[in-house]
């Protein structure tokens, strides 16, 4: 069994892109290497920025190259909770941003050829309990009357033809939530920043940041010192003591995935006859999707701890266990891989994005990441080359005062899923 992202390990092998000299001087530094910071550095190196990104290990090693997977629609808190809380106009601007995200990832991989299984698969949110079936309902009239998104409630016994198991009592379908294979999207994506212009220099972690009086910055790396007319943080869940303000703003949960063998066509079939993405409805859920290569990955809190070998083996005996009581035809089947990484998450679950004293920053995608990452890149590039209207998120930043007694370690974590793994149970 492998210890290594499935998404990582079947992608094909980037680059070396360490031991390279920093430049003295650029436009735009980025800070990070995944999602986020690869298409900052695309998109403003093609308004012809000179750009360098530093990151401290290899691009997508973090959350990016960690996740399950899934490009969806759908906001990180309920359309209804976005209504009530920002008002109907701000909340279908901010429900559009998420669905023109998924829209994104489409183009770039058409764009630039990034051949990396994107297929729009739909999404099925599912209920674990019968009496959460008329929320579905609700959701769904909800979602077309206020933002215009159609999506297909469907019952107990017709779900049968979606899903080869008898667990969930029914499912809220999103036909246009899609699939991809996020490790190939993350090296088409870095090559594509490249063939723009921009410079990727990995094993090179950003240690400071220090304001000049002549305006910009001064990004200190292990390797060097670069001036930057503009930075951009890119590290979300990954953030570390060199960005204190954000470390202290985020909160960090660990998320794990299983994946089988290969169960050959027919059996994948059996299980998710049309490779929708599954998703729980639940505050601890799982999130299940087909490989291309017809393996099942089975992805979800599992612990509330930080990701490290033992607690990723732990993780994983009790997503196989989760994931046989779902499917128990799966019983006897090898796993593969298994894995952890962490997810960054704001106070009021909804991604930040914009500038503080002149750094820009996106981050707390809430595990909407491969989609706002992408695209909130895209807005940051805007953003710095004088567009701020191109930040869908304006005016939700991260609160200036940050939480008393949180230093960046969510000690309260197993607290809290204890809490919602018990209103799970009763609710």
């Amino acid at each position: 069994m492998k210890q290594i992202p499935y998404w990582l390990d079947t992608a094909p092998q980037l680059p070396d892109r360490s031991g390279k000299p920093l430049p003295e001087s650029a436009d735009v530094v980025v800070i990070g290497g995944g999602l986020t910071g690869l298409s900052t550095a695309y998109h403003a190196a093609r308004k012809g920025a000179s750009v360098v990104l530093v990151e401290k290990d290899k691009v997508g090693s973090g959350a990016s190259g960690r996740n399950g997977s899934m490009c969806t629609q759908g906001i990180t808190i309920p359309p209804g909770e976005a209504r009530k809380r920002y008002g109907h106009e701000r909340a279908v601007e901010l429900y559009n941003a998420f669905r023109e995200a998924v829209d994104l990832v489409e183009e770039l991989t058409l764009k630039e050829r990034i051949d990396c299984d994107f297929t729009r698969s739909g999404r099925l949110g599912l209920a674990c309990k019968a009496s959460h079936v008329e929320g579905l309902r609700a959701k769904q009239r909800e979602l077309a009357e206020h933002f215009g998104h159609e999506t297909v409630v469907l019952g107990k016994s017709e779900l049968r033809a979606e899903i080869g198991s008898d667990y969930y009592h029914g499912a809220l379908l999103d036909p246009l939530s899609a699939g991809l294979h996020v490790g190939k999207f993350v090296g088409g994506l870095a090559d594509a920043a490249e063939r723009a212009g921009a410079e990727i220099h990995e094993r090179n972690a950003a240690t400071g940041l220090t304001r000049l009086p002549g305006g910009g910055f001064l990004v200190e790396t292990l390797h060097g010192a670069i001036r930057a007319k503009q930075v951009m943080a890119a590290t979300d869940a990954y953030t570390d003591k060199s960005l204190p303000w954000f470390r202290k703003r985020l909160i960090n949960v660990g998320s794990f995935v299983i994946v089988t063998e290969p169960l050959g066509e027919a059996r994948a079939k059996e299980l998710i006859p049309n490779a929708r993405l599954l998703v729980a409805h639940k505050n601890v859920g799982h999130y299940v999707r087909l490989t291309p290569d017809n393996r099942l990955a089975f992805g979800g809190r599992a612990r509330f701890a930080p990701s490290n070998p033992a607690s990723d083996i732990k993780s994983g005996d009790i997503l196989k266990r989760e994931m046989t009581e779902i499917f128990p035809q799966l019983a006897g089947v090898r796993i593969d891989y298994v894995w952890g990484g962490m997810v960054g998450f704001s106070w009021d679950r909804i991604p930040h994005a914009g500038e503080i004293d002149g750094l820009y920053y996106s981050m707390g995608y809430c595990g909407h990441g491969v989609q706002m990452a992408t695209y909130m890149g895209r807005a940051v590039a805007e953003m710095m080359d004088g567009k701020p209207e191109a930040n869908p998120l304006r005016g939700l930043g991260f609160p200036k005062v940050p939480v008393p007694f949180y230093n960046g370690t969510a000690w309260f974590l197993p607290f809290g899923g204890a809490y919602y793994k018990a209103k799970d149970r009763w609710s």
